[in-house]
């Protein structure tokens, strides 16, 4: 079965986490624990206040270390290392990604909310670390987190991608918002859970998705791609 002609794309952009592994592999959830465990160890909270305090500054500030970084002073690596140390089990035996992800012409982003280690970590546990031209972190977006318009500014200007020709793949229908505003490609990989502390915002097909996956190598084999035709 065909899919959608993207071949007006040149820059393939992906998010991580619930993206470019399924969402049922629940990583998040090992990675929200040790979020609560980490704020409630550095700030002395019992449980119950760590983690409303953690929702909170998720909420208010868009991640919860951004929340921490700003009212509390904290230096973001001793968060970062900490809260992605987690077991990557649950991804191995996942079908191949890498044959789909090699197949698309022209350049392949990861950008991401968490560390560039994070991603590293992951990607190298799929097999398809050596697919990508490289990696957008928190860090490269002076934690300033999807769907931050600054964050998608700097990303444009690090990799020096068009927008126009981007595609942008995201399990979170809010954090394509800006995309679809720059005028990328969006492209909604559904998520059997949202990790937020509020339902999202854009339930169903919002105007701003222009297509939607269940399965990401799936929909990627199903592309077509046009010749283009030489200036």
């Amino acid at each position: 079965m065909s899919g959608p002609d993207l071949g007006h794309i040149d820059s393939w952009v992906f998010d991580l986490d619930n993206t470019l592994y399924p969402s049922h592999c629940d990583l998040f959830a090992q990675i929200d624990v040790k979020m609560t465990d980490f704020v409630s160890r550095t700030l002395s909270l019992p449980h119950h206040e760590a983690k409303a305090l953690q929702k909170r500054y998720y909420t208010e500030h868009g991640t919860t270390l951004s929340g921490l970084m700003k009212v509390n002073g904290l230096h973001p690596s001793s968060f970062l290392d900490y809260v992605h140390d987690i077991d990557l089990a649950p991804l191995n035996g996942l079908p191949d990604l890498s044959t789909a992800l090699a197949t698309l012409p022209g350049k392949r982003y990861v950008f991401t909310n968490g560390s560039r280690r994070h991603a590293e970590n992951v990607t190298k546990k799929l097999k398809i670390d050596h697919l990508f031209d490289d990696m957008f972190d928190i860090h490269a977006a002076n934690y300033l987190p999807k769907p931050s318009e600054e964050s998608f500014d700097r990303f444009f200007t690090a990799t020096g991608a068009t927008p126009e020709t981007s595609a942008m793949f995201e399990d979170l229908a809010r954090n394509l918002v800006p995309a679809h505003q720059r005028g990328m490609t969006t492209i909604l990989v559904r998520s059997a859970r949202d990790w937020g502390p509020v339902a999202d915002e854009h339930p169903g097909h919002p105007p701003h998705v222009h297509h939607i996956a269940d399965d990401l190598a799936q929909f990627l084999g199903t592309l077509s791609f046009m010749p283009r035709t030489r200036p």
